[in-house]
């Protein structure tokens, strides 16, 4: 007897890991923008111009800022106070609070013009994997440590695809804790409405995975662009479930751009 074909839903575009997931929330900067290469070149030209005038007594620490390592290790997902002051104490400079916040401030500077100049654009794999999200009736959050993130999103073109924008403007209102704490994104699922453990955390960051480890999440998806496998093992010792270098591979293949 000749059965019809089971219709194609559109969860069944999406690999069979997230098919359980009922929400989702996307860190901003290297998930869903390529902002992240904007802020790490600002947080280099500032960095390395404060040790050049302020140099660590141990010269072994003077080296300059490495936009991959250091990035990745103490600001990637981090408020700008906090990555500055991580950094510094890493190089093992006790600086005051006004210095963090001046340095803090110098890349913000510099981050606004580059970002004036250049743009952002928005991931096509992440794009492609949003949609497919929204199609299949999955509720999507942005969340970032950035006050950045909502003007990003819009200038990538982006925005309209997420029913919730958590960013740091919003953070330092509700007086969250940045990461590894978990605030961020539980504020962001408890705007959805759905709960920690029903729902995903996308992130590129040390901090970020971890947090999403911490805050009890269905899933945390960490994302490595240079698909370098230490850092793949870094995201996965940090709390990473999975670790992929593109979102567009947890779409599969048949689904629409």
């Amino acid at each position: 007897m000749h059965r019809p074909p089971t219709p194609v839903t559109s969860r069944d575009l999406l690999a069979p890991v997230l098919r359980d997931v009922r929400a989702f929330v996307f860190d901003t900067d290297g998930v869903i923008t390529d902002s992240a290469r904007v802020h790490a070149a600002a947080w280099k030209t500032a960095f390395d111009a404060f040790l050049r005038v302020h140099p660590p007594q141990d010269p072994d620490r003077g080296r300059p800022f490495d936009v991959r390592d250091d990035y990745l290790r103490y600001v990637d997902g981090k408020s700008r106070l906090d990555g500055a002051a991580a950094f510094l104490d890493s190089r093992g400079i006790d600086a005051p609070a006004e210095t963090v916040r001046a340095v803090a401030a110098d890349k913000e500077r510099l981050f606004t013009e580059r970002l004036r100049v250049h743009g952002v654009a928005a991931y096509p794999g992440t794009v492609r994997l949003v949609r497919a999200l929204r199609r299949a009736g999955v509720p999507r959050a942005a969340a970032s440590a950035s006050r950045h993130a909502g003007e990003l999103l819009d200038r990538a073109g982006v925005l309209d695809l997420f029913d919730v924008l958590v960013d740091g403007g919003e953070a330092a209102r509700l007086g969250l804790p940045g990461k590894p704490r978990p605030d961020l994104f539980e504020e962001a699922v408890r705007r959805l409405g759905v709960p920690a453990g029903r729902a995903a955390v996308v992130e590129d960051a040390l901090a970020g995975v971890e947090a999403g480890h911490r805050g009890g999440f269905a899933l945390v998806i960490g994302v490595d662009r240079a698909a370098d496998p230490e850092t793949a093992e870094r995201l996965l010792q940090h709390g990473a479930d999975i670790v992929v270098p593109d979102l567009g591979e947890l779409l599969v293949q048949g689904a629409s751009k």
